[in-house]
């Protein structure tokens, strides 16, 4: 099967060295290592256009099915159930004939690709809140500089900060909610808040325990005055909520249709990985869905979890944390995974493993993802990342994807 893709040759060290830095330092990147290994390629991931135009097709397809079935699933109570979601959330979704979100709401999903000896598949939606967009937007346009004959395939960070504008106007007040300890969360939110402001938005970057509301209407408590928020973007995920000081009034991030947000908390339902099991029971019919995710399954209906043919997957984990696949993940891991997963199988997904094709560069072999980001349903860029082994974690070098550039320009 032919490839669809191809390596391109690596920058000189200068140049990429160049480029390092101006990641570093212009885009926010301040985690641009991972213990002794760099997280920036230093080659760019060249895609075929017609297969960019195939991808982004497929994403909004993708995209469409995913707000259907989330809508029917969040009237249904008894198929939230299946989900692992927290019973404090369960519990705010309960009794109600109908759930309301802000029209005003920006939806944004990333879908991660990954080419196999049976074509395109996904291992995932990144539904709640997706990330990359440093290296999708930043790294990615600097890293094109340096290749005259090709072209970007998008800008998901300029993208979404032009959605909330034409969300809410130019002008408004836009809270950036994040867990402030983490460097890295924070370094999205410095960088997100750049395009925004960039845009003419205004912005502050805040705990979303800072939060306070009054009829409805959420205010940023900042020492000891309020101020009114516009727009609520959360890189905060939604299992995290009801961890949150009571005074925060997380609770209305459920309810409250006074506030758009990026994303509405519904997207925790198809953040789950065990989304897929409640597949049967819905009305909304998902073929795109079907054709691309591998066969999902409750780890219960699997005979043998030993079993080299499926994939252990936490249902709300994140970033490749604590997936289990035999003969790839580190044994002791693999161990407390598949424990894990038979003492508490509703956490837990088994998925049927697909068998990646490598990709030859000049640093060797390595195994791509593209995350394609849809941004209120219309592809928006790409998010490139290589694993050196056939799992994409935190340890996954940063690719730039780009394509070339159409004859004649």
């Amino acid at each position: 099967m032919k490839p669809p893709w191809q390596a391109e040759i690596p920058m000189a060290a200068t140049v990429f060295e160049e480029v390092r830095l101006q990641t570093i330092f212009d885009c926010c990147k301040w985690d641009p290592q991972v213990e002794d290994v760099a997280t920036l390629a230093n080659f760019p991931l060249l895609l075929n256009f017609e297969t960019w135009h195939e991808l982004a097709q497929l994403v909004e397809k993708l995209a469409a099915e995913t707000l259907a079935a989330e809508q029917e699933i969040l009237l249904q109570p008894r198929l939230q159930k299946h989900l692992n979601l927290p019973p404090a959330i369960q519990k705010l979704w309960q009794g109600r004939s109908l759930i309301e979100t802000s029209p005003k709401a920006v939806r944004v999903i990333r879908f991660d690709f990954h080419f196999t000896t049976e074509g395109w598949r996904i291992s995932e939606a990144n539904s709640d809140v997706p990330s990359g967009y440093i290296e999708a937007s930043g790294f990615t346009n600097l890293v094109a500089l340096h290749y005259s004959q090709t072209t970007l395939l998008g800008n998901p960070a300029l993208a979404l900060a032009t959605a909330i504008r034409e969300s809410v106007g130019e002008g408004a007040h836009v809270a950036l909610a994040h867990a402030t300890a983490y460097t890295d969360d924070r370094q999205v939110m410095t960088y997100l808040a750049q395009h925004f402001q960039q845009v003419g938005l205004q912005t502050s970057l805040i705990s979303p325990a800072q939060l306070r509301w009054q009829s409805g209407c959420p205010f940023l408590l900042n020492q000891n005055s309020l101020i009114s928020i516009d727009f609520l973007y959360r890189f905060f995920p939604v299992e995290w909520l009801p961890n949150l000081p009571k005074a925060s009034g997380w609770q209305h991030l459920f309810s409250s249709v006074q506030i758009p947000q990026c994303n509405p908390t519904s997207a925790l339902i198809t953040q789950s990985k065990r989304f897929p099991l409640v597949w049967d029971a819905l009305k909304t019919q998902l073929p795109t869905w079907r054709s691309l995710l591998p066969e999902t399954r409750d780890p219960r209906q699997v005979s043998d979890l030993k079993d080299e043919a499926w994939v252990l997957k936490p249902a709300l984990g994140r970033i490749g944390e604590n997936i289990g696949i035999l003969g790839v993940t580190k044994k002791e891991d693999w161990l407390k995974i598949q424990q894990s997963a038979k003492q508490h199988p509703e956490k837990w997904v088994a998925q049927r493993r697909f068998e990646l094709i490598p990709l030859s560069t000049a640093e060797g072999y390595f195994y791509p993802c593209i995350g394609i980001y849809t941004i209120n349903g219309r592809a928006a860029g790409a998010y490139g990342r290589l694993g050196s082994r056939p799992l994409i974690d935190a340890s996954a070098q940063d690719v730039a994807v780009l394509t070339k550039k159409p004859v004649g320009e």
